[in-house]
């Protein structure tokens, strides 16, 4: 059954969850109008313009005692970033995957709204139309207003962006204060030699990884398999890291010039993707693909098996997380900054009454 079948099966399957009086629903970047584009380009930089959260807090410490301290020279943007950064041990192989990452990306679009005016519903990403040409997609759009820049920046200075809506008035603080950086690559994985136990072939094309192809074989399978279907998405060169890491820059992970020497040591290691606007439709698009799978089958909609701690050690049993186990009451991290007490179920459907979004398609 193809996507686009599937999304009609969709929009039937979640009217049962459906218990929202006003529902949001998510479009793909290219069906905004101009006028939509810069309005939520505009909305993430005015985001990178309000002050540091004084509530954030480090509860894992990995990135602080590798990367940077929580810094007050920074902006309540750089907060969330630094949330995904502190996190990463818990909430990427392990079974937070999934639910965290949703959570993440509707809270960030909340604060859009609430913060910064934002009218307009949260982007994905459709990676799929872009895997046979991703350079020359015309997601890269030039245009200051509403164009998200570039594939591939300026080599001679670090990758900066250097088109776009995002190449002024956009600075990060972390690992270091740096502008926005990509780097198109293709065959990224050549940078993961020494951990040729998870990259098994280094050669691969990273955009064979996220093809329609691809994705429609992981929405019809796994029938009642979360374990299953969160390892298709988020094996190490499956689509997820896949999309990550053929933009480089920071969505790959890759440290800016002034970083310190343990960044360098530690490269590249997405911890830091969220300085990259595109992160947020990147994991939009890995929701939604979530998102058709719950509903392409009724078996699919309340699966879940996962682990709480990450243990890479015993990937190949623990692929997405060693015990303890989570449930539906397991509550969600927040580093001070996101909603505290938000558990599994409370964001399992996004149609229920907690998130109320869904999807175009």
């Amino acid at each position: 059954m193809a996507i686009s079948r599937l999304a009609a099966l969709a929009s039937c399957i979640s009217s049962v969850f459906a218990a929202c009086a006003s529902i949001e629903t998510r479009k793909e970047w290219r069906s905004f109008t101009t006028d939509e584009q810069s309005a939520w380009i505009d909305a993430v930089k005015c985001m990178a313009k309000l002050p540091h959260n004084d509530s954030l807090i480090s509860t894992v410490g990995d990135f602080a005692a590798t990367f940077a301290n929580i810094t007050s020279d920074s902006s309540y943007y750089d907060d969330y970033v630094y949330v995904h950064s502190d996190l990463n041990p818990t909430i990427h192989f392990t079974g937070l995957f999934f639910p965290f990452h949703r959570y993440f990306v509707w809270s960030y679009t909340q604060s859009l709204i609430k913060d910064c005016g934002y009218t307009g519903v949260s982007p994905y990403w459709d990676w799929t139309l872009d895997a046979a040409d991703f350079v020359g997609s015309t997601m890269w759009s030039d245009d200051t207003a509403s164009g998200l820049g570039q594939a591939s920046g300026i080599e001679a200075n670090d990758f900066e962006v250097g088109t776009g809506g995002f190449a002024s008035d956009f600075t990060l603080a972390y690992p270091a204060s740096h502008p926005l950086r990509r780097n198109f690559t293709l065959e990224p994985w050549t940078e993961f030699g020494d951990l040729s136990e998870f990259f098994t072939d280094l050669t691969k094309k990273a955009n064979t990884s996220f093809t329609l192809e691809v994705i429609d074989a992981m929405v019809n399978g796994y029938v009642g398999d979360f374990k299953g279907f969160q390892v298709a998405m988020e094996t190490f060169e499956g689509p997820h890291s896949a999309v990550h890491e053929i933009l480089g820059g920071d969505l790959g992970g890759y440290c800016p010039d002034d970083a310190n020497a343990a960044c360098f040591t530690n490269a590249p290691s997405p911890t830091f993707s969220a300085n990259e606007p595109m992160f947020w439709m990147h994991h939009a698009m890995v929701d939604r693909v979530w998102w058709l799978w719950q509903n392409a089958n009724t078996a699919n909609a309340n699966a879940f098996f996962g682990g709480s701690v990450q243990n890479l050690t015993y990937y190949s049993e623990f692929p997405n997380g060693g015990p303890p186990y989570l449930d539906m009451t397991s509550v969600l991290p927040d580093d001070g900054i996101l909603t505290a007490g938000t558990t599994l179920g409370d964001i399992w459907i996004t149609e229920g009454d907690f998130l109320c979004y869904t999807y175009d398609s």
